[in-house]
């Protein structure tokens, strides 16, 4: 097609219909109705005009790129609900050739781009990014819907092939179907699996396997320039050290391998109550190190008179069959509230999706969709309890809504990352604000609690969780953040995407 044969597009508000191009003088989409021959051949994916038909066609597309206020609209927001970012257009890729095809595209125009989860149970309504804080926003750009990936490629033993798209949901049955599990589960497992690997990916296996991330055999990634790359630590190792917990910074994630774990038939769950600070900090570290549980977990609440805060570990061992472990030897030697303690039975698959009642509570109150000012904090073991008595000093009730405070230890040698930075110690605890406030609340001195909490955590060694709600982070925060490592951020974000174009939303000032 040449350029006189472009046709004239105007940009259709409120319709369901399909980008055509861009204006490269105006810098905005041409959209039109969808219609047999809309979608114009590569050839003239470059091609421009003068004045009002300075268009650039798109490349052909297996799937659709749309501009309609409702899809819009719907991938302005997070699960934060704390900040708008509405996009321009919203790319749904028939195929990850679609990905590579429109940051290429994207590129040569100046055009932010973003992966975008959409996660959530298969319920449209409920469908939406979860970052906390804008991080997967494109102001202005093309939001990528990640769900057009959503094809599990394949399941040998020990390992899982998937598209960016699958939520760790859909692999835990498809695995479990076959006798094997992913060996680290995010709580909420409707969660897209290039979303978590994007931060990380955290979850109860953490003490044994580290991050999500750290199970990655290999990751299909498309860096900032379009380019379709194949990264391991044996080939492309910069590009794959750089996209795992990298933030998207560096390329976004269409397909990884993952490493899959046999599979238990069982999961008995230990619940232990402390009311002293000390003592659960000494039993948690105590039975991390002594490994008594597959998974080992923790949160804070507040205790049955209302007066202050109860600690409680959650361990659980799973086995088979009907050789359930051992309960006495399972609490020997702790200095748990004994009369409190309790124990679960259930299936691994039942532990696994233990999260999806409480959400259903929440979702049927009204609050999952209410603004939730989310932080993930690792702190250095040796400042935990100074940290941790200043935090539930200034926190209140209202604070946790009906939410929870997630507190639990891990050993920082499991995580072999390098975006996923640790504090420099052994041991580190994470500390983990899941708020879900109540209508009313007020969310700006929250955002205010959580940068003071974060300096404080900084002060004492701590590092973040990027899918937290920390207000006005500084290029010189960023820096701090990755200390030594920083010099590999700025590198990797030049090299792999010189126009700085991917995932904005994180804020990360390279």
């Amino acid at each position: 097609m040449s350029k006189s044969a472009l046709p004239r597009r105007s940009v259709v508000v409120g319709a369901a219909a399909t980008v055509v191009g861009w204006n490269t003088v105006g810098r905005s989409w041409a959209v039109e109705a969808p219609t047999p021959d809309a979608a114009p051949d590569a050839e003239a994916a470059a091609d421009t005009t003068s004045g009002a038909d300075a268009l650039a066609a798109l490349p052909r597309l297996d799937g659709t790129l749309v501009a309609d206020t409702a899809t819009l609209a719907r991938f302005g927001g997070d699960f934060g609900h704390l900040v708008t970012a509405a996009p321009r257009a919203v790319l749904r890729p028939g195929s990850v050739r679609d990905v590579a095809s429109l940051v290429a595209f994207a590129r040569r125009h100046r055009i932010p781009v973003a992966m975008n989860g959409q996660s959530g149970t298969g319920d449209a309504a409920e469908l939406e990014s979860h970052s906390s804080y804008g991080q997967a926003g494109v102001r202005g750009g093309v939001a990528i819907d990640s769900r057009g990936l959503d094809r599990i490629v394949r399941i040998t033993p020990g390992r899982a092939v998937v598209e960016a798209g699958v939520t760790w949901a859909q692999l835990t049955d498809a695995a479990l179907a076959k006798g094997w599990m992913p060996p680290c589960l995010t709580d909420y497992l409707h969660l897209s699996v290039g979303g978590t690997l994007s931060v990380g990916g955290i979850g109860g296996g953490v003490q044994r396997y580290g991050f999500q991330v750290d199970t990655v055999e290999s990751v299909d990634v498309v860096t900032g320039t379009g380019e379709l790359v194949t990264a391991s630590a044996s080939a492309n190792r910069e590009l794959f050290e750089a996209v795992l917990g990298g933030g998207g910074q560096a390329g976004l994630i269409v397909r990884a391998t993952l490493r899959l774990v046999r599979a238990r038939e069982r999961a008995l769950v230990l619940n232990l109550f402390y009311d002293d600070l000390g003592a659960y900090l000494a039993d948690q570290k105590k039975l991390m190190l002594e490994r008594r549980f597959d998974l080992q977990v923790g949160d804070v609440s507040r205790n049955a008179a209302g007066t202050g805060w109860r600690y409680k570990v959650e361990g659980v061992v799973h086995y088979d069959g009907t050789a359930a472990p051992d309960r006495a030897k399972l609490v020997r030697g702790l200095r748990c509230v004994a009369a409190d303690t309790t124990f679960t039975d259930q299936t691994a698959r039942e532990y696994a999706y233990r999260v999806d009642a409480f959400a259903g509570f929440l979702k049927g109150a009204g609050l999952w969709s209410q603004p939730k000012p989310w932080m993930s904090l690792f702190l250095p073991a040796s400042a935990t309890e100074t940290f941790m008595r200043e935090a539930t000093a200034l926190l209140t009730p209202e604070d946790l809504g009906a939410g929870l405070l997630l507190f639990y230890p891990f050993r920082t040698d499991v995580f072999t990352r390098p975006m996923t930075v640790m504090p420099d110690e052994p041991v580190g605890f994470h500390f983990d604000l899941l708020s879900f406030p109540f209508p009313g609340a007020d969310h700006a001195a929250a955002l205010r609690r959580n940068r003071r909490l974060y300096d404080r955590a900084v002060q004492l060694g701590g590092k973040r969780y990027l899918i937290g709600a920390i207000p006005d982070v500084t290029h010189a925060d960023w820096r701090r953040h990755y200390g030594t490592r920083w010099g590999r951020v700025v590198a990797a974000k030049h090299r792999f995407d010189p126009a700085g174009i991917l995932t904005p939303g994180q804020g990360i000032h390279s």
